[in-house]
């Protein structure tokens, strides 16, 4: 696969470095041109620094949107042409002082570059873990491998993230369309208040799988809970 990167910053270090070393070719692209030289150089391989425009075209099947909240619709504007028939991936999380999120009562982080490049087919993934997880090799905790939701709403498109999803060391998980990647922005807005906030461990407020509806006990023996 052929991958445009928009904006040389940490997400377009940490996530094309594995796509280079999984066989993709990587095109950095930023505003400015040493910055997306030095990053090329650093990720090495099949990575190449270039504007941001020759970035998008020559993504020729995504490209990834690593950009700062409040940018991606811009940049998707100014880039729609150039973004016609492509996956747009957006990591961004629009995540504020005191943990708030941004985009409470109006369209999602991810919404916003869909609508500015209707012609894009915009696949939100990679928003829920700091940089320097995606820097892992590969981000395994307790032996099982990370799981990346994925939201998006053309199948072609949830395809191809799904394989750079993989090719991180993780595993994909079915977010729905995107109309959902408000609630995984939102995740993020919680999950870093948890984590930075107030210092507890976010995985700590999710049971075990099994026991995701209730324990089976209660419906059959009388408990309380949420199958009675």
């Amino acid at each position: 696969m052929r991958i445009g990167v928009l904006r040389a910053g940490n997400m377009a270090d940490a996530l094309p470095t594995h796509w280079v070393r999984a066989g993709h070719e990587v095109i950095i692209g930023g505003r400015d041109a040493h910055k997306a030289e030095r990053l090329a150089t650093r990720i090495g391989g099949s990575a190449k620094p270039a504007s941001l425009h020759a970035a998008a075209e020559s993504g020729q099947e995504l490209v990834l949107a690593a950009l700062p909240f409040g940018a991606g619709a811009e940049v998707a504007r100014d880039l729609r042409v150039a973004m016609w028939g492509k996956v747009l991936l957006d990591c961004s999380n629009p995540v504020g002082l005191g943990f708030r999120l941004l985009t409470e009562g109006g369209p999602s982080a991810a919404q916003q570059p869909a609508a500015a490049a209707p012609g894009a087919h915009v696949v939100k993934a990679f928003n829920l873990c700091h940089e320097d997880v995606w820097r892992m090799r590969s981000p395994v905790f307790d032996g099982r491998p990370l799981a990346v939701p994925i939201c998006g709403d053309d199948e072609a498109a949830r395809v191809r993230v799904r394989e750079l999803v993989r090719d991180v060391g993780c595993e994909p998980l079915a977010g729905g369309g995107l109309e959902r990647a408000g609630l995984l922005e939102a995740t993020a807005a919680l999950f870093i208040a948890l984590w930075v906030g107030v210092g507890a461990d976010a995985q700590a407020i999710a049971p075990p799988l099994a026991y995701a509806a209730g324990p089976k006990h209660q419906e059959t023996e009388g408990g309380t809970g949420a199958l009675r």
